[in-house]
């Protein structure tokens, strides 16, 4: 039977500590089969528009989102309305919502798994098939609008992770 040391123990730590955090992913919105290309932060806004829904009672409805896209801290590109990801290498995907999980709480938008629709320019982005947006951090409305026509922008973070199939 091993005997672990204090040193050992301790450089066994710092080694766990090196590691990336894996998040858990659900069934519903893993990318089996694909091969992870990236992962950028985000650090923006869902944003929301006071309308009538179906009923004819205004609600707050998702309009679009608006983001920045980092590593390491330095801008790469940004994320927006389609649902749409650009980066600074000239690449850009656009996609297509396919499952939702759950976040952690109530106040945290959903996972996604989204489809990649359609490609442009060449980069990073080349060959993506599949996105996840996973530890979402706010992002959800709360309370009534009350004036049509009003939007709302709610600050969110995500980090999305860009996938294509296994070659």
């Amino acid at each position: 039977m091993y005997k672990w040391s204090l040193n050992g123990l301790a450089y066994a730590l710092m080694l766990a500590s090196l590691s990336p955090a894996r998040t858990q992913v659900p069934d519903a919105i893993a990318a089996t089969g694909e091969e992870l290309i990236e992962t950028y932060h985000a650090e923006g806004a869902q944003v929301y528009e006071c309308k009538a829904d179906t009923a004819g009672k205004l609600a707050w409805q998702f309009r679009e989102p608006i983001a920045t896209l980092l590593t390491d801290g330095k801008t790469v590109g940004r994320h927006y309305a389609g649902p749409s990801w650009e980066l600074t290498d000239g690449s850009a995907v656009m996609g297509k919502v396919a499952e939702r999980a759950p976040s952690a709480t109530s106040k945290d938008i959903p996972l996604l798994k989204l489809k990649v629709t359609s490609h442009r320019g060449r980069g990073q982005l080349t060959g993506v098939t599949t996105i996840q947006r996973l530890n979402n951090k706010g992002g959800t409305v709360e309370g009534p609008c009350k004036s049509a026509g009003v939007f709302l922008s709610v600050p969110y973070s995500a980090d999305y992770t860009f996938y294509r199939k296994r070659r």
